[in-house]
């Protein structure tokens, strides 16, 4: 029988100094990760770009998979922190300025570090924490959600529920399909451009008309 993996921090870091350490050690399994790759990364790899020594490592961490599911746990949580705080400012602005920033920040969110985000998102069914990423997902739609509540006599749409799910996966799909494949384009602000256009012409149409119903054949 295969071993479990176990990803659980061994300790959490509560004094200042634990929690630099912590960070640390952490920020050199990102740099390996995206330098090596996972299969290739090592506790000792990362004690060693780290700077302590691997018992200090092995203190807080049981071995590579909890050091790659912290580095998920961290990253994900300071992706969630940005999307919350933008949400929070764009709440009393018109749909099209709106929704130009959200599309912005979710972009200018992976652009940050595009290779780790491809290794991370590659490597999260290996260490379990698939769930704790679509954490992004869930909390984005359930932030637009609200948003678009808030603003529907500027929209065409009447499901909400369906309406905030489309938009964010459409952006999510589309910033994915760009990490993986074309990493220049979220640098380049034509890419913000066209992906709210996308998004805007699903949302409200330029004349104020309700959208119309596709009929069924009968």
């Amino acid at each position: 029988m295969a071993k479990k993996l176990s990803v659980t921090p061994r300790k959490q870091a509560l004094q200042a100094r634990s929690r630099e350490t912590v960070d640390v050690i952490l920020e050199a399994t990102a740099r390996i990760l995206v330098k090596e790759g996972y299969d290739r990364t090592s506790t000792n790899k990362i004690a060693r770009a780290a700077g302590v020594s691997i018992g200090s490592l092995y203190q807080y961490f049981p071995g590579k998979e909890a050091l790659v599911a912290a580095v998920i746990t961290k990253h994900t949580d300071e992706l969630l922190e940005l999307i919350a705080g933008t949400a929070l400012r764009v709440a009393q602005l018109p749909l099209a300025v709106a929704t130009r920033e959200l599309v912005r920040v979710m972009i200018e969110a992976h652009a940050i570090a595009p290779k780790l985000h491809r290794v991370l998102t590659e490597q999260t069914p290996r260490v379990g924490r698939l769930a704790y990423m679509e954490k992004i997902d869930d909390e984005a739609i359930r932030l637009v959600r609200a948003y678009l509540e808030m603003h529907r006599d500027e929209l065409c749409v009447e499901d909400l529920d369906l309406a905030s799910f489309m938009a964010v996966t459409t952006v999510e799909a589309l910033t994915h399909a760009a990490v993986l494949r074309q990493p220049e384009l979220l640098a380049q602000p034509h890419f913000v451009d066209e992906v709210t256009t996308m998004v805007l012409r699903y949302l409200s149409l330029p004349d104020g008309k309700p959208r119309k119903r596709a009929r069924l054949s009968a």
